[in-house]
């Protein structure tokens, strides 16, 4: 299984089934809730354990590192095959129902006899989990995931030969079975459901039962305002997963269903066709073709392309035609690009059809194909491979739908903390209990009271309040043109200690500047030429492929296409001509690109000849002429006659052109300079071609070379269609080189060194070349000018000898050129710093995209020491760069990427922080998209990560404080029997915490990147430290408080009668009276008046306290929200504490006391916090080190792996590999080194 690795089978049990009913009776339905909460207990507590076979409940546990649980109900279907691609002779032997699904799926155990008439059907088991269908097979005896066609492993070849033909209703029907309606169905829950699902959430549970005890003790208004706040949380909770649900359902459902033609063509038809003549005279006849919905749609049915495009409904793979595709929705690449047909003949058709491997011709769902070109009447016709959830598009939404949960050490250490204050809770219930029975109190009261002490531990409002910060983080992002859908992941941006970046587009500007080209005449280079479009190079080979060798089409009468090509093509100056449909219409047969010259630099004689008629004679030529009856015409018009589009793996792309009258058709090539030398005819390169590339590259020029052939007379249009590419690219001719300037970005240099001053390490992750790399990271600051660069250099086992990696050791050389403010790199093979190794960061390894694929397979053990140090990866494909961010993952990086979001996407989401600078709204790969080009948006983005980081552990702090404060004054009231007010606690929890814990919340982050990260757990000494420290202080002066109240001279027994600020002390009597209750709650006495005071203060002093500013967020004082919230409070405070107001009194239910008392409480608060300030700043400056010195962890090694292998490596004399060495696998050292 791909999902769900681990399954276990059971089978209901009824005597299970009756305890856990009579459970859930005497728990009052808690028990219930209870195996709702945990899949595995509410599997296990009904269910016996049975074979997967014979199971009709499943439990599922995923094999990350979150190890979901999940359950799922078994099935069964009858249908006539065991499998979907089983069913190839059903045309004859069965009929399939004509229905809906639901008719032909049925519960366990159920039958429907006489469903099929010719065969007796199968029982066929499976389930569904996350819109995903498993069936069971009898010979694995597991359960087996159907993807579509490449679950038969067909070879591009076989797809053209057996799959080309579409299916017989039957199949379709039989197939459609198990793959069932091809749809991405979002289904939109009902409010009913959503508010059941939310309303069963632990948390809202326990406010539920924290509003029954409020009730019970007839605490009305507190529970009243839990009530509101509750509502309004589940409200805007509802509101929000709606709208979310409804966008997603429109985003999907606008395209999802649409007419499509479908081929149930008879068997011979194409296979019939044996010459060109035939193809073209073949009319596609109209009962082989039938217009269905696209829902109907199974793995294997063909469908037709239409001319104006559509988007697509399912993954197919193109067999026949070209396709110009918006590819944007799955990519945020708003270049489109040309699909072409799978290869049919040659070594790359033989190859078993792959999805990634062969996106080039594949046709994702949910893109938009713009328009389509057909030759030689045929249609544009694409096989479908998958459909529904397995389509790119379908799992792309159910990523969205079933995310993993964030993996994050603060949620988790905050579930920690929760366990903590319940743990504490319990003491203080124990207490209760005891206590009350101790004092004889009836069994009610305590049953309420000892539950009212769990209520106010855990503080109802930590979620709402944690909530904040993010929020309120969110929208400043908003404010710097960041937009985030995943607010869970900006806490994590706080932690990023490595960021990746693309190179092109990213680092350097999306657009190529042509600098010059260097043409190759007799295996020598020529002088670098830079104006191309000159009229003494219209006629030479090397235009030409400039011309025409590209994926550029016309949209809309506007050149389109990837920048690169435009670049180049519009520096010859030469127009590209393209069919209209009524020129297609009219010509039938093939109408190719055409590319011209402009006109004032053509030969007169064909001015004046019309296009379409060069076009018409063109491809009348290419077609039926044979190589005597071709006319003598000089001209310089090319058809595009096949196009090999560009492959990131192959490094390389290709066309087969011909010129209006010429007898031969030529092959133009153009791609990496190493990968186009190395199938060009030795004696066609020139001898400097290295020292030539290097001269370029190292001075970050992006260097691309160009090769030519001409094929062979014979081949006609009809073979050349055919053919593979790897015949038509091999013993080209050396035409030369193309050098394009890349800029780099004027933000790029000043951002990396805010990243490297932060500490935060930077890596590029790029296609381009390694010597153009290593110049751009050093122009850039990546690496610094002292610093040396180790490129590995590594080979693959060949002919007996093992795999190997060669270190080659660069420098920079003596000067520099200012003026283009690049850095020279020497790649010398002699020298060798000994002290190399002894300094850390003195040296960078770069590894290009091949190397890493050898390292990773034959010297795993090489990999994790390697990412330590590399800088620079090079020619990196894009599962590569996905590879790479879970490899230093692994080591414990907390890592960003951050890339123009095309060939980034895999990285972008598997990356803690992923960061797109991509615009489109579509592109929905990367939590983050920046709507600047550029990447300054990294620094703010870990700003904002990391003042909503500290932000999230202040109101941690904040409430946990809030709830041991309440807890400590309630336990100390306990002792005497009495409480704090109604009106006290709704003072306290709305007036007090709620306006501080979401104002505390608003301080923005801190305007520089300091060099230390903020801490990621809350179970930290210091943080801890602090919390206990801050409980400890808070019970001191509480006790003080309590004690010395009843120390007073004018102390007495609290009654309605008592009036203590106006009787002098020398009247009162200097007995000790106990507090006796006069009334059921006991509430007005001094205890409570002189607990309720500090605590109020103390509530204000912890939240300034813990109120963090520099040097992740801005100060408190510049956050006037909570600067005015606490300034009202405090005044608000002291003024009925120091001059009361009888109507306020009466509400708060606190007494009067005299007012050399209120003097006291005054002193008391200031000394507290005075005490709590200097213990927090102690504990900032001195804790950390007091704590390791306190349990002996000086030396201790580092917890990260990436530190610890740092430290390792200092101490390995033989790391860095020494220049001039090659490192063999073998066994078992597979690091020997040997010099060369």
């Amino acid at each position: 299984m791909s999902v769900v690795q681990e399954v276990w089978g059971y089978q209901p049990c009824m005597w299970k089934r009756i305890l856990v009913g009579v459970g859930a009776v005497c728990s009052g339905g808690l028990l219930l809730l209870l195996l709702y909460w945990l899949p595995e207990w509410g599997v296990k507590g009904t269910c016996t354990h049975t074979s997967l076979r014979d199971a009709h409940t499943l439990l599922l546990r995923t094999t990350d590192e979150f190890r979901q649980w999940f359950r799922a109900k078994v099935n069964v279907m009858l249908a006539p095959g065991q499998k979907p691609f089983d069913g190839s002779d059903l045309q004859s032997t069965a009929q399939l129902p004509n229905g809906e699904g639901e008719h032909r799926i049925s519960a366990v155990h159920e039958e429907h006899p006489g469903k099929f008439a010719h065969r007796q059907p199968a029982q066929i088991h499976f389930f569904t989990h996350h819109s995903t269908k498993y069936y069971w097979n009898d010979v694995t005896q597991n359960f087996e995931l159907y993807r579509g066609l490449e679950d038969v492993k067909v070879t591009c070849a076989s797809i053209h030969s057996d799959h080309s033909l579409g299916l017989s209703k039957t199949l379709q029907e039989y197939r459609m079975l198990f793959f069932g309606e091809n749809e991405i169905a979002v289904i939109v829950p009902s409010l009913f459901k959503l508010l059941i699902k939310e309303v069963l959430n632990p948390f809202y549970i326990f406010q539920l039962f924290s509003v029954i005890l409020w009730s019970a003790e007839f605490y009305y208004y507190y529970a009243t305002a839990i009530v509101l706040m509750s509502v309004i949380s589940i409200v805007t909770s509802l509101y929000t997963i709606k709208k979310q649900y409804v966008m997603l359902h429109d985003m999907v459902a606008a395209h999802s269903v649409v007419r499509v033609s479908v081929c149930r063509g008879n068997k011979g038809t194409l296979n019939s066709v044996v010459n060109t003549v035939e193809l073209i005279l073949m009319c596609v006849c109209l009962s082989n073709f039938e217009e269905a919905m696209s829902t109907e749609l199974v793995p294997g049915d063909v469908i037709i392309i239409p001319a104006n495009g559509m988007i697509m409904p399912c993954d197919a793979a193109l067999i026949h035609g070209t396709c110009i595709v918006n590819e944007s929705m799955l990519t945020g690449e708003s270049v489109p690009v040309t699909k072409t047909s799978l290869p049919s003949s040659g070594e790359e058709a033989a190859r078993r059809y792959n999805m990634e491997e062969h996106k080039r011709h594949t046709l994702f769902c949910g893109t938009h194909v713009i328009q389509t070109r057909f030759y030689a009447g045929e249609l544009v016709k694409a096989v479908v491979v998958r459909t529904g959830f397995s389509t790119e598009k379908g799992q792309l939404v159910r990523s969205i739908l079933y995310p993993k949960p964030t993996d994050f050490k603060l949620y988790r250490d905050a579930y920690l903390f929760l366990l903590c204050l319940v743990g504490v809770a319990g003491i203080g219930f124990i207490y209760t209990i005891v206590l009350s029975i101790m004092n004889k109190v009836p069994a009610k009261t305590i049953i309420i009271e000892s539950l009212d002490i769990i209520t106010i531990t855990v503080p109802p409002a930590l979620p709402a309040a944690m909530t904040a910060g993010i929020v309120y983080a969110q929208r400043r992002l908003k404010q710097v043109g960041i937009f985030c859908i995943s607010p869970q992941r900006i806490n994590m941006c706080g932690q990023l200690n490595l960021v990746c970046f693309d190179k092109t587009g990213t680092l350097t500007e999306d657009g190529l500047d042509l600098w010059g080209i260097q043409r190759a005449d007799e295996a020598s280079f020529s002088p670098p030429e830079s104006d191309v479009a000159k009229e003494s190079l219209v006629n030479s080979a090397f235009v030409a492929c400039m011309a025409t060798c590209h994926s550029l089409t016309k949209i809309e009468g506007e050149l389109s296409g990837d920048p690169l090509d435009l670049k180049m093509f519009s520096a010859t100056g030469w127009i590209l001509e393209e069919p209209t449909e009524e020129e297609t219409a009219l010509h039938n047969p093939i109408m190719p690109t055409v590319v011209r010259p402009p006109k004032h630099i053509v030969p007169e004689a064909n001015q004046n000849t019309p296009l379409t008629q060069n076009m018409v004679h063109l491809l009348f030529v290419s077609l039926f002429c044979e190589q005597g009856e071709l006319s003598e015409v000089s001209t310089c018009e090319i058809g595009i006659v096949r196009q090999f589009p560009f492959s990131s793996d192959l490094q390389r792309m290709s066309v087969v052109v011909r010129k209006l009258g010429e007898k031969h058709m030529e092959a133009y090539l153009k791609g990496a300079p190493e990968v186009v030398a190395s199938l060009c005819k030795l004696h066609t390169v020139p001898q400097s071609f290295t020292e030539t590339l290097e001269t370029y590259t190292r001075q970050g020029f992006r260097v691309i070379a160009l090769a030519h052939r001409q094929l062979e007379s014979k081949l006609s249009w009809h073979k050349i269609q055919s053919l593979s590419r790897d015949l038509i690219e091999t013993n080209m001719e050396f035409l030369g080189l193309i050098i394009m300037q890349n800029k780099i970005k004027e933000e790029t240099a000043g951002t990396l060194r805010e990243l490297r001053q932060a500490n935060i390490r930077t890596l590029m992750v790029t296609g381009d070349n390694m010597l153009t790399a290593i110049s751009v990271a050093r122009d850039c600051g990546m690496v610094c000018a002292h610093e040396r660069v180790i490129i590995a250099d590594a080979t693959p086992p060949k002919d007996f000898q093992p795999a190997s990696i060669t270190w080659h050791y660069t420098e920079n050389s003596a000067h520099t050129i200012k003026d283009s403010q690049t850095v020279e790199i020497d790649v010398e093979e002699g020298t060798y710093d000994k002290h190399l190794t002894q300094q850390g960061q003195s040296y960078h390894f770069a590894v290009s995209g091949r190397a890493f694929a050898v390292i990773t397979e034959h010297f795993p053990q090489l990999v994790q020491k390697l990412v330590l140090r590399a800088t620079v990866f090079a020619r990196m494909a894009p599962d590569q760069k996905t590879q790479l961010v879970e490899v230093l993952q692994s080591i414990d990086y907390t890592v960003g990427m951050c890339g123009d979001g095309a060939n980034d996407c895999g990285a972008l989401k598997r990356a803690h922080s992923g960061i797109s600078l991509s615009e489109l709204e579509a592109s929905v790969a990367s939590p983050f998209t920046s709507s600047t080009s550029n990447i300054s948006c990294v620094p703010n983005l870990i700003r904002e990560g990391r003042a909503a980081l500290i932000t999230s552990f202040c109101v941690f702090k904040f409430m946990a404080l809030y709830s041991i404060i309440q807890y400590l004054s309630v336990t100390l009231l306990y002792s005497i029997l009495s409480n704090l007010g109604d009106f006290q606690f709704l003072f306290i929890d709305i007036a007090i915490i709620l306006v501080i814990a979401f104002t505390m919340s608003l301080n923005p982050a801190w305007k520089e990147l300091v060099w230390h990260r903020p801490p990621s757990s809350l179970i930290s000494g210091p943080l801890l430290c602090s919390v206990l420290t801050q409980i400890l202080t808070c019970l001191v002066f509480q006790v003080l408080a309590f004690l010395l109240v009843r120390q007073q001279s004018w102390y007495e027994t609290w009654t309605p009668q008592s009036d203590a600020c106006n009787i002098s002390s020398s009247s009162l009597s200097h007995s000790l009276n106990v507090t006796t209750p006069h009334d059921h709650k006991n509430i007005r006495n001094y205890e409570n008046t002189s607990l309720f005071y500090v605590s109020s203060f103390q509530y204000l002093a912890v939240a300034i306290v813990f109120s963090k500013g520099k040097p992740f967020r801005q100060p408190s004082y510049k956050n006037w929200p909570f600067l005015l919230s606490c300034v009202c409070l405090y005044t608000f405070l002291l003024f009925i504490m120091l001059h009361p107001v009888s109507a306020i009194d009466s509400f708060l239910e606190i007494v009067c006391v005299p007012q050399d008392w209120r003097v006291t409480l005054v002193i008391i608060i200031i000394v507290n916090t005075a005490v709590s300030f200097l213990l927090e700043v102690a504990n900032d400056r001195w804790g950390s080190s007091f704590l390791s010195w306190l349990f002996c962890r000086r030396n201790k090694p580092p917890r990260v792996r990436y530190m610890h292998l740092a430290l390792e490596l200092q101490d390995d004399a033989d790391w860095p590999p020494r220049p001039s060495t090659v490192t063999y696998a073998s066994d078992p050292q597979p690091n020997i080194s040997a010099p060369l």
